[in-house]
């Protein structure tokens, strides 16, 4: 069955609409805080990417939102697959996952890259499924969508459907790794970013049940894979991930575990962040190399736009932000000590709002300090430097 793209419904008209604003105003150099503020950023157009609804489930009813960036030109290229973890909370109300560091470094090195959220999850349709302490048919469950996924791929002209890997972080790598028990023509290997599934409260032992899992998983595993955990994993220490690779490989399955240390405050999430490339890349290029996939750069892709620094204030200045009471200067005293990358954003109507490491931190900044102001809100500094315009501001010395 062929994709679908996103319905233009009257709330997706007006997000396109905020949308080009931003990438308008981003060609100038500043950041859009009327389309970034609703916590998406712009469609990167270096990387192709687009947004697309592939269809999965019984018959292709359902329709899964799927991120694709890829190289320009017709391809054939080859592909990789990066399947998400869960959010807490409501899967329908997670964000759609991009992995844009990880993509990037495909794309450059002539891949296509599909990002799938699965049934239940942001816009995807469907009801999410939870088998609970289960996590053997937790990890299945997901990887029926993984299936659909490659399914479609296979299909298209512009995949090389012989020459494909599969990624996934935390329950994304539980996921791709219940799919690594399955014959799929032309998947060669699983990349397992801290993969797992823990449940909070109740009677579940979760962390047995996941070592059960990944036993069955070993038992049946039909390919190689490079496994990543860090040694300060908030979701998964390493004498679980010791447990975890035991089960998997005394079962027979293919698994070379990378224990790489501590990775800032909290390596479970790695993957995500700007910096998490000098960890992963010189080994998953190894993997990938073994495997029999390309990983040799072919493309040169440009900078992503960044918000020029100002002359408005010294980035430590805080008594220089205008518009914010004491408690806002307060916060912004305690975001200069946050990880790199990070934003502050504020209002004139004395709202603020920051984010720090991950994706898009400029947009979530801006969410943040929009959802309690109604007026505008605008970026104040990003990272190492002030951004905010020279322009008249009060102050509230």
């Amino acid at each position: 069955m062929l994709p679908q793209t996103l319905p233009l419904t009257p709330a997706r008209r007006l997000a396109a609409v905020l949308l080009a604003l931003a990438c308008a105003l981003l060609a100038d150099g500043a950041v859009a805080a009327a389309g970034l503020a609703q916590g998406v950023a712009p469609l990167d157009a270096r990387l192709n990417e687009q947004i697309l609804m592939l269809p999965a489930g019984p018959g292709g009813r359902e329709r899964l939102e799927t991120t694709l960036f890829k190289p320009d030109g017709p391809g054939p290229f080859p592909l990789l697959v990066i399947n998400h973890g869960k959010a807490p909370g409501n899967p329908r109300l997670q964000r759609r996952d991009r992995f844009v560091y990880m993509a990037a470094a495909f794309v450059r090195r002539g891949y296509a890259v599909l990002v799938p959220m699965r049934t239940g999850f942001a816009n995807s349709s469907g009801r999410y499924s939870d088998f609970g302490c289960n996590m053997t048919a937790n990890g299945y469950a997901q990887a029926a969508d993984i299936a659909d996924v490659l399914a479609y791929a296979g299909q298209q002209p512009w995949i090389d459907a012989r020459r494909i890997v599969v990624a996934g972080q935390s329950y994304g790598g539980l996921a791709s790794m219940a799919l690594a028990t399955q014959d799929i023509p032309g998947v060669r290997g699983v990349l397992n970013f801290a993969g797992g599934l823990r449940t909070i409260g109740g009677n579940c032992d979760w962390q047995q049940a996941l070592v059960q899992a990944f036993a069955d998983y070993g038992r049946r595993s039909r390919l190689p894979s490079l496994w990543l955990y860090g040694a300060n994993d908030s979701f998964f220490a390493p004498p679980l991930v010791s447990r975890l690779h035991q089960a998997y490989t005394r079962g027979g399955g293919k698994a070379q575990l990378l224990a790489y240390g501590a990775f800032k405050s909290d390596a479970h999430r790695m993957l995500a962040s700007r910096d998490g490339e000098k960890i992963w890349l010189p080994h998953a290029e190894r993997f990938l190399q073994a495997i029999g996939m390309p990983f040799r750069e072919v493309y040169a892709l440009a900078d992503t736009p960044a918000a020029p620094a100002s002359n408005y204030a010294a980035l430590e200045d805080v008594a220089a932000l205008p518009y914010v009471p004491e408690r806002g200067r307060e916060q912004y005293r305690a975001f200069l000590k946050r990880m790199t990358p990070r934003a502050f954003a504020i209002s004139a109507s004395g709202a603020w709002g920051w984010a720090e490491e991950g994706e898009e931190p400029e947009a979530r900044a801006l969410a943040a300090c929009q959802s309690s102001s109604e007026q505008p809100c605008r970026l104040y500094s990003v990272d190492e430097r002030v951004v905010w315009p020279d322009v008249s501001a009060g102050r509230t010395d």
